[in-house]
């Protein structure tokens, strides 16, 4: 254990899963650092889930996708000089390895560390910092994630930090929503593209196979309509309330299994160490950290990590019956 008091930034702007699976590092930092200040800057979009962590001294919002959107000079301008205004920092990390989390260590104050050129998603962001890690892209995104922060901060990585990890997130009360008796089951119906998204049909089938009701979690109108006709398909599936982050990761704690997309309210379910199945199409069982109650379900199609095929539609391969069985036997 290191007492000393210093100052660490991590920067993780997005996404949802890649901040829900990063975050189990803030346990380890607390272990060796237990008086270091820990600073997180993140996309404001997912700030949210963030914000008041017991383990992080402050969530710094960055605005990163409304500059993009806006094209604005004059908020690019302010974002420059509220980075450049912060303190100095004894560590500040991108954990993240893309050219917009690199271009916010840029303007922060201290010793950047992060991906080295072959191990970032975009290689060029190396550019920017003082150190590197080498850390092969194909890992797992989790332990990728650590490691390139624990190497950072002289950790030792063990991997019983991540395998025996408390709930990373605060679990809160049971929401009334859910039943006070019996089991609950999330399922998670969108993801961030088309070809990830396991087809409704199967999903209405894999809640009629089951003897608990199943809770359809949406973000988008998109996704509320492919809710209704599941349930009107279903008589074992609802749909949840609309939720905000922090009441999303609520909700899914509460629950016996999650079954979803591999999208960023399905990795909650690992993250708050309750059963899950994640199912796969155009990516792989490298976007999870798989545990005997965490498991993954492929598709028949191969993928290339370094080259994503979106147009990869072999989600729909994966037969109902076999998440059915998967499901009863993480329920029982």
């Amino acid at each position: 254990m290191k007492t000393s008091n210093i100052r660490i930034a991590i920067v993780r702007l997005s996404a949802l899963g890649d901040i829900v699976n990063t975050a189990v590092v803030l346990q380890i930092i607390r272990k060796y650092y237990p008086n270091a200040t820990v600073d997180w800057f993140v996309e404001e979009a997912f700030a949210p889930i963030l914000k008041d962590h017991p383990l992080l001294n402050e969530v710094i919002s960055v605005p990163i996708k409304r500059i993009k959107k806006t094209k604005s000079f004059s908020l690019l301008k302010e974002t420059i000089h509220s980075l450049k205004s912060r303190p100095f920092y004894d560590h500040i990390i991108d954990a993240q390895g893309l050219l917009k989390s690199a271009f916010v260590t840029y303007f922060l104050h201290g010793n950047v560390h992060g991906f080295d050129r072959n191990s970032a998603r975009e290689g060029i962001a190396a550019r920017f910092y003082d150190t590197s890690s080498a850390i092969a892209y194909e890992m797992g995104v989790v332990k990728r994630n650590v490691l390139v922060i624990t190497e950072a901060l002289n950790i030792p990585y063990d991997e019983n930090d991540i395998l025996i990890k408390e709930d990373v997130f605060e679990k809160g009360a049971r929401p009334a929503s859910l039943p006070h008796e019996g089991k609950a089951i999330a399922c998670v119906i969108g993801a961030s593209w088309p070809s990830k998204c396991y087809p409704k049909e199967h999903f209405a089938v894999v809640c009629s196979n089951l003897p608990y009701p199943c809770y359809l979690i949406w973000g988008s109108e998109t996704e509320y309509k492919d809710a209704q006709w599941i349930a009107e398909h279903s008589q074992n599936a609802l749909i949840a309330p609309k939720m905000s982050l922090k009441e999303l990761v609520t909700f899914i704690a509460h629950c016996d299994l999650t079954i979803g997309n591999d999208t960023g309210p399905t990795h909650m379910a690992w993250a708050m160490n309750t059963p899950s199945i994640t199912l796969f199409g155009p990516t792989n069982e490298r976007m999870i950290f798989p545990t005997p109650k965490n498991i993954g379900i492929k598709s028949p199609s191969s993928v290339n990590i370094m080259k994503i095929d979106r147009n990869d539609f072999s989600i729909k391969e994966i037969d109902p019956n076999i998440v059915t069985q998967k499901a009863k036997e993480l329920l029982a």
